[in-house]
């Protein structure tokens, strides 16, 4: 029997305990974004680190301005090395009468075809996910000793709440951090039994607009028609940000957009994908956004401009006869290959106030932005990532690309020169950031031997 083989056949004898110590991390409440829970988020950083020391890593927990870090390093093999990213903070329950038991209690449901699955916040979002990363380290030191290859592992307390202090923190330990490739782990696979690796991801460009007209609120009965309506403005603006075809209409908004190469545009037909399904399952049927283009093009490889939230006057129940002083939206670019972030931003303000009237004005509130970021496949770590997850789910692995943003892949290949292998078991209907969140039970067991066999291939 190979190293190899003993070690997967350990994740399989072990999975029992696997799935105890997630139960563990799951139970804590490390909400990053409220307050009231800075003692629990760092509790589950201590938690953690100590975890990642039970089997050898030089771990520690790592102050920031706001919550920890986790590093932990075990460079005691030769070889490729690699960086492990993950985070352990989870988003809030909210709305909690929706849920059908208590999202910190995790628990293990079965449906009618056998088929299990963990139900808990951060059960794929993403403490599932990063520990089948750690559970094969587990496997493979408890196994033969020691890791195949050098591993830093870095886990965040901030993802979900902005992650403001991970660039700083990036930058000041980027000696110690820096690392052949980076691995991450907060990504889907295509399909519940096909394996995937995200190689592309949007950029985002996030503003919020406010049309300021009259100094207060007026009764429609007295100044309708006299006095500008903010409502009516801002509808206007935002009607005009597209044309009749669906694309963006802001000067210079596609520059840095090539089409798609034929390459990739062909791996992507050879995949079963369809559109009527994709739209099926959210209740809808018509393709919307750019004619002729697919909605797999679309959402991989376009960029686009999404209205997230509208507001203006009196929205409660029942009915006021108002011109509101004020409207306002959120409006989000997602960006792809060489779009620059601020000059999209530049355009859209200068669109916007071409478009105000002259006794109005408009208010601009920035909410981030970050460039899209690709890597070339043909890279002998993805050829191998892809190889290893190919042998462990007896399926072509498919190269795809991500529709939203990961704003560490960005940082790590910018500003410390890493290519990221993004290798994710997460499924489409995980409703991650939603009520009874859940991750399927053979994602997180095949999970961790698909990175017990991604080591050995690195």
């Amino acid at each position: 029997m190979s190293d190899l083989d003993a070690v997967l056949a350990h994740v399989d004898a072990d999975i029992d305990n696997a799935i105890a110590r997630l139960f563990e991390t799951l139970r804590m409440k490390s909400i990053s974004t409220d307050p009231a829970y800075a003692g629990e988020t760092r509790a589950c950083a201590e938690w953690h680190a100590k975890d990642l020391a039970s089997i050898g890593f030089d771990a520690a927990v790592r102050d920031t301005d706001g919550h920890p870090m986790v590093v932990g390093h075990d460079r005691s093999a030769a070889g490729t090395s690699v960086l492990f990213y993950g985070h352990y903070d989870v988003q809030p329950v909210d709305p909690l009468e929706l849920w059908e038991h208590d999202p910190f209690e995790p628990s293990i449901e079965t449906r009618p075809d056998g088929s299990k699955y963990i139900v808990a916040r951060g059960a794929a979002d993403d403490k599932g996910q990063l520990m089948t990363f750690v559970e094969a380290c587990r496997a493979w030191k408890t196994v033969t000793g020691k890791l195949p290859i050098p591993v830093t592992i870095l886990l965040e307390g901030e993802e979900e709440s902005g992650g403001v202090n991970l660039p700083p923190f990036l930058d000041a330990n980027a000696d110690e951090l820096r690392a052949d490739v980076a691995l991450i782990c907060d990504t889907n696979m295509w399909d519940r039994d096909t394996p995937a690796i995200t190689t592309s991801l949007r950029g985002l460009c996030g503003e919020e607009i406010i049309i300021h007209a009259a100094d207060r609120d007026l009764h429609s009965g007295f100044y309708g028609s006299a006095a500008a309506n903010p409502n009516h403005v801002l509808a206007r603006i935002l009607a005009d940000l597209r044309d009749a075809d669906g694309r963006i209409t802001l000067p210079g908004f596609y520059d840095g957009v090539p089409e798609l190469p034929d390459a990739l545009r062909e791996s992507w037909a050879k995949l079963d994908f369809s559109e009527a399904a994709f739209l099926g399952e959210i209740g809808l049927s018509v393709p919307a956004g750019e004619k002729g283009r697919s909605a797999l093009e679309m959402v991989w490889s376009r960029p686009t401009c999404e209205v997230n939230g509208m507001g203006g006057g009196y929205q409660g129940a029942g009915f006021k006869t108002v011109i509101p002083a004020m409207a306002s939206a959120k409006i989000s670019f997602r960006l792809v290959f060489d779009q620059d972030p601020h000059k999209i931003r530049a355009a859209f303000r200068d669109f916007v106030k071409a478009r105000v009237p002259a006794d109005c004005r408009v208010e601009f509130i920035e909410h981030g932005s970050g460039r899209a970021v690709a890597f070339d496949t043909s890279a002998p770590v993805f050829q191998k990532t892809q190889a290893a997850l190919t042998d462990e789910w007896g399926k072509d692995a498919a190269f795809v690309g991500g529709g939203g943003s990961i704003p560490v892949t960005t940082l790590i290949k910018e500003r410390m020169g890493m290519d990221v292998v993004m290798a994710g078991f997460g499924l489409s209907d995980d409703r991650i950031h939603s009520p009874n969140e859940k991750y399927e039970l053979k994602s997180f067991h095949k999970g961790i031997r698909s990175w017990a066999r991604i080591l050995a291939a690195l």
